[in-house]
């Protein structure tokens, strides 16, 4: 605190020595009186003009604003600033409750957002941040501050960013991409698809259940082998080569003369259909219902056969007035197909 000249001078040698020391006055310790006197009141003037300059201005000349802050899926920080004078314009009309409302504005652009997912949170009237639980993970939200008004009316103060919550779990949508691959032919010969002959086969189902069910699983490390249980997958080591593939017998000797084995091939192919709307919306496939999950989400995964198939979206939200819908053509064709299930093949000399 300042200090006026004439309380200083009042002010034993020891004492001033004190004050000085604690200003950071040079040479305090040789100085007289008088010479300490003058030298406080000098430091004591530079440090008042020094804290002037550097000090913040007041809380009430900042502008209003709100920043949201999604800490977890679970939970968002916020917090705001209002300057003084909305804060006395906002009294002046009848304030009553400082609120926050927290609107879900997920796929919309216009500044509009989702009916029926405005919350409206009341925090402190001297408060300046607050912790939200966030009500859907994996979404967009924006927070409003404002005043309730004792009537019912509402104050809007500020609008805070769009920002995106983090989704809860991994997500469920497995986006497989397949690259024909050869180790015989140079990689820019393999992006272009092989045109094979035509030839029409009926088997998809069948070789459908056989490779998806007569399969197990074997797990290494982050990759998966699959190799098939019964006596058809005896001879498999976990890479899918068989003991021939060495050329070597069951005993370990190598074959020198003719050998007999039975081969066979099953392949096919699955369709996956996904998709989001709103999470209290009613989504059909085809007429027939499909059931959403809590954010929304959904997805299908069924066999691709041969032939057209058609899949007709549809959305109708929870009041029933509006109305979303997609359709989706698939037309798959086999021009070759030279497989056969392993309880079909014959055995061959080779």
């Amino acid at each position: 605190m300042t200090q006026t000249l004439s309380s200083l001078a009042r002010m034993t040698l020891r004492q001033l020595r004190q004050v000085a020391s604690e200003l950071g006055v040079a040479l305090y310790s040789r100085k007289t009186k008088e010479e300490l006197v003058s030298a406080i009141g000098e430091r004591q003037a530079d440090l008042s003009s020094v804290e002037q300059e550097y000090s913040s201005p007041p809380a009430g000349n900042a502008d209003t604003r709100v920043v949201f802050l999604p800490r977890d899926p679970q939970w968002a920080y916020v917090f705001w600033e209002i300057s003084e004078a909305d804060r006395q314009r906002a009294f002046k009309d009848g304030a009553s409750q400082l609120c926050l409302r927290v609107a879900d504005v997920t796929g919309i652009s216009d500044g509009g957002v989702h009916p029926h997912t405005l919350q409206e949170v009341p925090v402190d009237s001297h408060a300046t941040e607050w912790y939200l639980p966030v009500p859907l993970s994996d979404r967009d939200y924006r927070v409003e501050l404002g005043y309730r008004i004792g009537g019912g009316g509402w104050i809007s103060l500020a609008f805070s960013s769009v920002a995106r919550v983090p989704a809860l779990h991994p997500s469920e949508q497995i986006l497989d991409q397949f690259v024909p691959f050869s180790l015989d032919t140079p990689v820019s010969a393999q992006a272009a698809p092989q045109t094979l002959p035509s030839h029409d086969s009926g088997l998809h189902e069948r070789l459908y259940q056989t490779a998806t069910i007569r399969s197990r699983s074997m797990g290494r490390g982050s990759e998966a082998f699959h190799e098939l249980e019964g006596a058809e997958g005896a001879g498999l080591n976990p890479s899918g080569a068989g003991v021939w593939a060495s050329g070597r017998n069951e005993s370990g000797a190598g074959g020198v003369g003719q050998r007999q084995r039975a081969f066979w091939l099953v392949a096919d192919a699955e369709l996956i259909v996904y998709g989001a709307t709103d999470p209290s919306a009613r989504l059909s496939i085809g007429g027939e219902e499909v059931p959403l999950s809590s954010d929304g989400t959904f997805r299908i995964q069924v066999p691709f056969r041969d032939g057209a198939q058609v899949y007709a979206i549809e959305a109708i939200a929870s009041d029933g007035e509006q109305k979303r819908n997609i359709t989706l053509n698939f037309d798959r064709s086999t021009p070759e197909d030279n497989s056969n299930p392993s309880d079909q093949a014959v055995a061959e000399w080779f």
